[in-house]
């Protein structure tokens, strides 16, 4: 049986935070044991299905249940979320990538390009969706749903989800990824790039959590997630872009850029003006 006191809570939401951080950490010790890639693939199991163990274990022995996971798609009248899903990160990575572009601070590398964007971008989106089926299934199945019964601002709930979220991340950054993927993608000092990704994924986690709130279901952050991972990873590790070091900081499509944030920080809030202005 699902327990829904305050206490009860906060005990799981604790363990869970305490669960998922410390098996990313515990991924990063395997991928830097002996430096090979079996090591580094190993880690990223762990790394990547961390939130979904943690979920599952409070679920079953926790004694969360499974009431509040959002397991059911939710079709029926929730075109506008399931649109949102899909929409957000194209328009919001495209100016960026347009505005970026007219300042000379991105470029397009057909050089390096070894497949049609189109066909790249599938491809991605197909394996974000199962990837962060293991991811959401913690944030947006877990966490905001157990927040959101403490009676706290739905902002506020988003933006914890959205902080333990970039936390989590750390050991991904510092070891998952291989210094050429890295290079790849940022030529920013370390501590500054990271500062930056965990403000993007605070500001990201309002558009996640909104788009959970206004569903009631798990799968629109899913898409959600896969849509952001697909369009950001194409550009910048598949070399379709080409983003200027003197301008990075600023019109990177990746999360840890300035324009960036302020674009999905701007969607977020306004999808939570919106629900909240339809609930009344």
């Amino acid at each position: 049986m699902e327990s829904n006191s305050h206490r009860h809570i906060v005990r799981n939401v604790i363990i869970f935070t305490v669960v998922v951080i410390a098996l990313s950490w515990l991924a990063w010790l395997v991928a830097v044991s002996d430096g090979t890639s079996e090591s580094r693939d190993l880690g990223s199991l762990i790394f990547l299905v961390s939130p979904l163990i943690a979920c599952v274990g409070l679920r079953l022995f926790g004694g969360d249940g499974w009431q509040d996971l959002g397991l059911k798609p939710n079709f029926k009248g929730n075109g506008v979320g399931y649109a949102l899903a899909v929409l957000i990160h194209p328009v919001s990575v495209g100016v960026v990538v347009l505005i970026g572009a007219l300042f000379g601070g991105i470029t397009f590398d057909k050089g390096s390009v070894q497949s049609p964007f189109v066909v790249a971008l599938l491809i991605q989106i197909v394996i974000g969706f199962v990837k962060n089926i293991f991811e959401e299934f913690g944030w947006r199945g877990y966490l905001t749903p157990k927040l959101n019964k403490l009676a706290l601002p739905h902002v506020t709930v988003h933006l914890i989800t959205g902080a333990i979220w970039g936390v989590w991340h750390l050991p991904y950054y510092l070891a998952l990824l291989t210094p050429a993927q890295i290079a790849q993608y940022t030529s920013l000092n370390f501590v500054i790039f990271y500062i930056f990704v965990l403000l993007g994924l605070v500001a990201a986690g309002i558009a996640f959590g909104e788009i959970r709130l206004l569903t009631g279901s798990i799968w629109p952050a899913v898409l959600l997630h896969a849509m952001s991972n697909a369009f950001i990873l194409t550009l910048l590790m598949d070399g379709y872009v080409r983003v200027s070091p003197a301008t990075e900081l600023l019109f990177t499509p990746g999360m840890h850029g300035i324009l960036s944030i302020v674009i999905i920080t701007t969607i977020g809030i306004g999808m939570y003006r919106w629900r909240a202005k339809e609930a009344t």
